[in-house]
This record gives C-alpha cells, structure tokens and sequence, in this order.
C-alpha cells in the first residue's frame, strides 16, 4: 500500500517548492540502494532489448540476406514502435510497479521466442536457398513492432519507479537512466556477436536472453517493490514470470530436436553437418545419399550437380590465357577452385586465402567435401591462411608477392557483406599483386544483369583491360582482368567429363 500523502507548505514568492515524502514507495532497503538496484535493472534490461533487435537483424539477413535492408526495417520499425510504446505506458503510470513487471515478463516471451517463431515459420513455410514468403515477412515485421513497443515502454514506467523510490530533479533522474541504459545496450551488443551467437547460437542465446530478462524484471518488482503491490497485484506478477520462465525453459529442452526437424524441413532428410563457425553456419548434406551440397548461412553455395561446370568456368579461361605458375585464390575454401586450378600442368604455388577457418577445416576432413575436392588442400604445393580477405590480399600487396593468376572465388556480388569485396579498392590490390601478363578473373553475377555491368565496370576502374563472358551451363557471367589484352578462348569451357559446350563470349567492353 502507498504511503498516504502528506502536503509541504505552500512556497513563497521567489521559493522552490521543496519535494516531500508525496509517493514515496516502501522499500526493505535504504532508499539509495534501492536507486542503485533500479539502475541495474535498467542496465540488464537494456542489454537483453538489444539483443532482440539484432537477433531480428541476424535471422533476417540469413533467410533473406541484403543486412543493410534488413537492418534498417528492423531497427526503423523499433524505433518507431517504442514511441508508440512510450505513449501507451502513460496509462500505466499510476500502477507503475505492476505495469512494469508485466511489461518485462511480456517482453521475455516474446522476445524470446521471436527467433524460434521466426526459424520455424520460415522451415515450413518458406523454402530452401534463401526462400522467405510474405507471411514470414510480415511476423518479422510484427514481431519488431511488439518488442519495440514493449521495450519503449520501459522508460518511463521506471522514470515513476526510481523517482518513487527516491526524488531528485527531473534532469537528473533521466541522464541516470539513460545512462544505465546506453551501458546496458553497449554490453548487449557487444555480447550478441561475441558470445551469445558464437557459444550458445541464434536460438538457444534468444531464450537465454529472456530469461535473464524476466528474472531481473520479476526480481525487481516481487522484490525491491513488493510492498508497494497488493496481494492480488502480487500474484499476477509471480504467476506471469513462473509461466514464463517455464516456457522459456521447456523451449530450452527442446531446442536441440526443434533445430535438427527444421533443418530437414530446410536442407531435406540427408543433413551431415550442421555447425556455427566463427563467421557463418555452415550445413552439409548429401555426400552419401546423392550429390553434396553445402550451405553457408543459409544459402546454397556449392551444389555437387553442377560445380565442376561453374569452377571450371571460372578458374579454366584465367588459367589457360597464359603463365599460372603462382596462384592466388580468394575465397575458395571449400577446396573447388583449387582443384581445378591443380588440374593444370605447371602449377608450382597455391596460395588461398579464406574468411572462415571452420570451411577450410571440413575441406580437409569431411569425407564428401574432401571427395569432391580430391584432396585439394592437401596438396604441398597449396598454402592456406585464414582471415579477411581484404587485409589478406592488402598484406600480400605490401609484401611486392606477385601471381600469374588471381582467382576471386567470393560470396555472390548481391550481398551487402560482400560489397567491399567487388569494389575498385579490392581490385587496385589485386592489380599490384599480378604480374606484367597475370590474370584476374571473378564470377559477376547473371548475365544479363545490371549487377554484372557493374562489376565489369570496377575491374575496369581498377586500370584492368578486360573480358567478360558466360560459362557454366548456365546464365553465371565471369570477367577476367589483366594489364595487357586477356586472351580467352571461350569455346574451350568444359564440363569435365563431358562433351564440348561452347560457352558465349560476351564483347569485351560489355557494360562500359
């Protein structure tokens, strides 16, 4: 029960009214501390807000990719949620203890579970490579709104609390939340990436964060505030964070099974591998039981019924125009492009150079992957480093290295983690790392294409005289770069194994 108000005298001309005991809540400690657990409360709760939206982002750039998209619907659509959620916590504020437990144990499930909400409706009702339907798009949608809603709800339910608990100035009650808040945020997002998402992975560190979540909600509440709340207030909160908490943790124990049926609904029955590396998730199925494919985040990156057609097309033109002694592969971790590049007589040196440690390691050890490879990456004339390929290529510049051939064998130009990866900077490096008659050559996207005219249009940017054509079987465009006129014989792009398809030459100032 609230203290009964008791009026201050009324101030005089020229005097501050001073602030009396009016609201004050009961609390089983010093007033304080009681402050200080507030701030805390602020701070945990900041951190699992964060959470949410970049686990949205996260899920949403892996079913659909473009991050920047993603990232700016997410995060524009919770901000504009958590003014709305701030207007709707003013009719809370004369019941601000109760209406603030429930708007955390709400937040808890719902932003805890948002990750397998989304995982699941995107399993069984999208599709595999990247697939996302409308009604996937629109819970993600929805499922920002909520949690910003509820997290702008927050604010000023504990803008009440912590001056109920012990009066200051207006001014300085919100720079101390504020302040507890930013800290919160600045851990939260700091320990998405570096240890919720490596450790523990997207879904189980989703229901982790709610429930540290509830608990500090409902421990804040039932605990410092308890005595402000009436029994009936009290028990509705203790009911509400029980259930939740329980469903959290049911969720927990079923993780494991719900992440294995949804990655068959996903990739089909035949998932081998299934692990989160340091950069990506990385899936491999088949192998055994039909061709093996091999997802990278999601999306498929080798399919085994057709990469000897397509890393043909983009290593056997470069390779064949002239000198390839030394080599330089970007990307390629996966061992393919190497192959084809062993295939050619004269090869002294492979260099690699490869963002994701754990691809270069199921190269060598996965006996699919290292099948279709044929033992690439062991060959001892093939060096593997690992890291970003950017500061990769720019140490190999610095170091004068020249190569005869460099193959970019990188994620498809339509991704915005991979923009820096097409741009004239990357390829003014890899114009200092080829010798006078070297090649580069990189996939450029379908053809036609205003994407691959755009990538054509870099590499000539970059100083480099150069040739695009279309290999592969199919619509992939490839261009090859280099200081002098490259020389392709278009006509000679095999699929190995089989008979002569001649590939079409496309005119070498296409998209200038």
């Amino acid at each position: 029960m609230i203290e009964p108000h008791v009026s201050a005298p009324p101030a005089g001309p020229g005097v501050t009214r001073p602030v009396g005991e009016r609201g004050r809540a009961p609390l089983p400690v010093k007033p304080g501390t009681g402050r200080a657990l507030v701030l805390v409360c602020v701070f945990v709760c900041a951190a699992c807000g964060l959470v949410y939206e970049l686990e949205l982002v996260a899920l949403a750039t892996y079913f659909i990719g473009d991050s920047v998209t993603q990232a700016s619907v997410v995060l524009s659509v919770m901000v504009f949620a958590m003014g709305l959620g701030s207007l709707a916590a003013k009719r809370l504020r004369p019941r601000a203890a109760v209406g603030f437990g429930l708007v955390e144990a709400a937040l808890a499930l719902v932003g805890g579970c948002s990750a397998i909400a989304l995982y699941a409706v995107f399993a069984w009702t999208g599709g595999r490579d990247g697939a996302w339907s409308d009604g996937s798009r629109w819970l993600l949608v929805a499922f920002a709104l909520g949690i910003g809603i509820l997290i702008g709800a927050e604010v000023p339910l504990l803008m009440v609390l912590i001056q109920r608990i012990r009066r200051q100035d207006a001014g300085g009650a919100v720079a101390d939340l504020f302040a507890a808040d930013y800290v919160g945020a600045l851990v939260g997002g700091l320990a998405f990436p570096f240890l919720l998402l490596p450790m523990l992975g997207q879904l189980t560190g989703a229901l982790l964060t709610g429930a540290v979540n509830a608990v500090a909600g409902g421990a804040l509440v039932l605990g410092l505030l308890r005595r402000d709340l009436s029994v009936r207030g009290r028990w509705l909160l203790l009911v509400a964070n029980v259930t939740v908490l329980s469903l959290l943790a049911a969720a927990w124990v079923l993780v494991d099974d719900f992440e294995r049926a949804a990655r068959e609904a996903m990739f089909g029955a035949h998932v081998r591998v299934a692990e989160r590396t340091a950069v990506q998730e990385v899936v491999l199925t088949g192998g055994r039981h039909g061709p093996l494919d091999l997802y990278l985040d999601g999306r498929l990156r080798i399919s085994g019924r057709d990469e000897a057609r397509y890393h043909a097309a983009l290593v056997g033109p470069a390779m064949r125009g002239g000198p390839h002694a030394r080599v330089l592969v970007l990307g390629g971790g996966d061992g393919l492009a190497v192959r084809e590049v062993l295939r050619r007589p004269g090869v002294r040196r492979v260099d690699v150079i490869d963002t994701d440690p754990g691809v270069v390691r199921l190269a060598r050890t996965d006996p699919g992957l290292r099948a279709l490879n044929r033992g690439a990456l062991s060959d001892p004339r093939v060096r593997v480093a690992t890291g970003d390929v950017f500061d990769g290529l720019r140490e190999a510049a610095s170091r004068a290295l020249r190569y005869d051939v460099v193959i970019c064998d990188l994620p498809d130009p339509g991704r915005a983690d991979s923009t820096r990866l097409y741009s004239q900077e990357f390829y003014g490096l890899v114009g200092r790392v080829l010798g006078g008659s070297g090649r580069v050559v990189v996939h450029g996207g379908d053809v036609p294409s205003d994407r691959f005219r755009t990538v054509v249009s870099t590499v000539r940017g970059a100083g480099l005289r150069v040739v695009a054509y279309r290999g592969g079987g199919g619509a992939a465009g490839f261009v090859v770069g280099g200081w002098g006129e490259p020389r392709i014989d278009a006509a000679r792009v095999l699929r190995p194994g089989r008979p002569a398809t001649p590939s079409t030459l496309v005119h070498p100032r296409y998209g200038g």
